[in-house]
């Protein structure tokens, strides 16, 4: 695969603002550390400043590995790899693009997690922006504070549904940055465009806003109207200061976060990630599931526990799938269920949002989670609860009876709010279901055969949507773009993989994994009139003409 080359120039270095010395070994998006030669320490006033030895990008990734192996855990080999990116962005992604199956539970699910839990306590630098509400009149004015000028992609979290640890206010700042970091590690978007920004609303969370080290203003969120009137002012100041930005929405609450997706899709360059790239990927596992079952899309009935924005979010894409296949509106709605804390989502429910409305069945109320189950007879069980080991023994026990190869996907993270366990679906199905989860479970033997569970998160869908965005630049992202993401996804399972139940690619090749589908979705842009570029001859090549390669 080819790769552009984004090595540093000395030549680059009064453009940054950096003239030499010792600030040029604190900018890490230049610093080469050790890695400087003979010649280039006297040019730039380094010498005596880093020790003798001249190495190689290779040696210094070695060096980082030594360090890794021997940390007692993932959240210190997190710590490690942040405090490595401040220090040299360049040995930092060679070392994560490297070997990314590795590497993904580490920066993001499920360690961010606990990063997240402690974000205050372990802050360093700021690696993103925060936004509040005393900006308010000056949003723009803000923005300009931020030293890379042609952001492409800010991600924006108000830290108020972080994975399934609910409202953490500014600790959420892992999120984004995160989010961003596999951007780049998993489909190579070059680094320098990307922002993290905490929208910094206040929080709910008590016990944050008496810990002496939290980070975030210290008031409750702002009401409804003033976050929509602030948010307003943050998308207006983007489109000014940063033009050429998509808005990558994530982890606000869920009725926020439906409503501002709704209120901004059609308007600028925005998606959400909660809603459309989980969904995406729900949808890229059915999809492969067809694959392995030869079952038809358009027969699955598929029931939800939990019915916030995530599980609203693949409903809504599911529906929009079977619309494409011929199904009228209303029949797709009749191939989906939705069951909450207080029930099945059905029509005699006075405590219904207007987007739960559309899904709402013609049928009995029912508090009782297996009997809905017997009542939809559903072919896919999505869990997007938050709520751990919902799925009893009984209930896979059912969906076995109901279904060949059932199709159980435990989609809340971090891992302790999973709603099974890779190896409680396989021993209860008998070998039988075909399973996903957020968090990746280890493999499971059973009678002889070696399941190997999929891990269905975002990673496999909003880089590469990044990608074909960041090289498209389209005018909007709108649903056929995660449909054909999904379907992109889906078609890399192999045979191979299909024998061992897996729904997803292996996240061995993630990069050739997300160019594969990043060309698919930008033939779609070019060929839907989204994208604004002039179309190249060979899709594929123009878009590996400019991945993100780290090397000096």
């Amino acid at each position: 695969m080819t790769v552009k080359n984004t090595s540093v120039k000395n030549d680059k270095l009064s453009a940054k603002g950096v003239q030499g010395g010792m600030p040029l070994l604190h900018e890490p998006k230049l610093n080469k550390g050790t890695a400087y030669s003979v010649e280039e320490r006297r040019q730039l006033g380094l010498e005596g400043l880093l020790p003798h030895a001249v190495e190689n990008l290779d040696r210094q990734v070695e060096r980082v590995m030594a360090h890794l192996d021997e940390k007692a855990d993932d959240l210190e080999r997190y710590t490690y790899l942040i405090g490595l990116e401040d220090r040299n962005e360049t040995v930092f992604y060679k070392t994560v693009m490297s070997d990314p199956k590795r590497f993904i539970p580490v920066l993001y699910d499920p360690t961010v997690a606990d990063a997240c839990e402690t974000f205050g306590n372990n802050y360093r630098r700021a690696r993103g922006m925060y936004i509040t509400r005393y900006m308010k009149g000056r949003m723009a004015e803000v923005l300009r504070n931020w030293p890379e000028k042609d952001v492409r992609f800010i991600c924006v979290s108000t830290g108020g549904r972080i994975l399934g640890l609910g409202d953490i206010g500014a600790n959420g700042m892992g999120i984004p940055i995160g989010k961003l970091q596999l951007y780049t590690a998993c489909a190579a978007v070059p680094p320098a465009g990307l922002l993290p920004v905490l929208f910094d609303i206040g929080t709910t969370n008590e016990t944050l806003r008496a810990d002496p080290f939290y980070m975030g203003t210290r008031e409750a969120p702002v009401s409804e109207a003033e976050l929509d009137e602030l948010t307003e002012e943050f998308i207006q100041a983007v489109q000014e200061v940063f033009p050429n930005c998509c808005v990558h929405f994530e982890d606000w609450k869920g009725t926020d976060a439906i409503r501002m997706l709704d209120r901004y899709k059609d308007k600028i360059l925005c998606y959400n990630d909660d809603i459309q790239g989980t969904a995406s990927v729900a949808l890229a596992g059915i999809a492969a599931g067809m694959n392995i079952t030869g079952g038809k899309l358009t027969d699955q009935r598929v029931m939800f526990l939990g019915a916030g924005s995530a599980g609203l979010g693949i409903a809504k894409l599911f529906c929009a799938e079977l619309q494409t296949l011929g199904l009228s509106e209303a029949d797709a709605r009749k191939q989906v269920a939705l069951f909450d804390i207080n029930g099945l989502i059905e029509h005699s429910r006075t405590d219904l949002s207007e987007t739960q409305k559309l899904y709402a069945r013609p049928a009995k109320p029912c508090k009782d989670f297996v009997q809905a189950i017997r009542d939809f007879k559903p072919t896919v069980l999505v869990g997007v609860s938050t709520k751990a080991r919902a799925f009893t023994r009984e209930v896979i026990e059912l969906m076995s009876e109901l279904n060949e190869q059932p199709i159980i996907f435990a989609l809340s993270n971090p891992t302790h709010k999973a709603e099974c366990t890779a190896e409680e679906a396989y021993t209860w199905s008998k070998g039988k279901a075909l399973f996903a989860a957020g968090v990746q479970f280890p493999d499971f033997d059973y009678e002889g055969k070696t399941f190997r569970p999929g891990q269905a998160n975002n990673f496999y869908i909003y880089p590469a949507i990044g990608l074909a965005t960041y090289c498209c630049r389209p005018t909007r992202l709108n649903d056929e773009c995660f449909i054909v993401a999904a379907h992109a996804t889906a078609d890399q399972v192999t045979l191979t993989q299909r024998a061992k139940s897996m729904l997803f690619p292996s996240q061995d090749q993630i990069l050739e994994t997300e160019v594969t589908t990043a060309a698919r979705i930008a033939e779609y842009m070019f060929d839907s009139g989204l994208a604004q570029v002039e179309r190249p001859r060979d899709i594929r090549a123009w878009i590996e003409s400019q991945l993100y390669k780290p090397q000096y």
